[in-house]
């Protein structure tokens, strides 16, 4: 079954900047708190990650999946669906970033399916917690 999520946040900085952030996977390390490791396979024509392989904490273990991303919509929104996870069947969601006042709200959609059985209340919790730790982790990185 698949767990679907939606949080937004407020951010002290330009859409462009909290673009930039999350589109520049080579420093991920530096910020995402749950990150072991990342490995962006393939690159589109403007150098952006296309591909992009993780290994996280996940449930008390490590989780290795690979995420295709779409930047049709660039920079209001990132977008990716997973192409490839050990723990994960579905694995997909967007950032949405809106200027306000010189500030961005982003909205982060993510749709999370599990390849083993869990609780739906442990898959509700874990799902708040990675929204929440990823938009407080991006907030920190783009405002300082």
């Amino acid at each position: 079954m698949t767990q679907r999520a939606t949080e937004s946040i407020l951010i002290n900085a330009t859409p462009l900047r909290v673009y930039e952030v999350v589109t520049n996977f080579s420093a991920y390390l530096d910020w995402v708190s749950d990150l072991k490791a990342i490995t962006v396979l393939e690159h589109d024509s403007d150098g952006r990650g296309l591909e992009v392989t993780y290994r996280a904490a996940a449930f008390g273990r490590s989780t290795t999946y690979t995420l295709r991303y779409d930047y049709s919509r660039a920079p209001q929104y990132v977008r990716w669906h997973q192409v490839e996870g050990d723990l994960t069947s579905e694995l997909s969601g967007q950032y949405r970033f809106e200027e306000r006042d010189g500030q961005t709200v982003v909205t982060y959609d993510l749709a999370v399916g599990l390849l083993v059985p869990i609780p739906t209340f442990v898959r509700r919790r874990a799902a708040q917690r990675i929204m929440q730790t990823a938009l407080l982790d991006l907030k920190h990185r783009a405002e300082n």
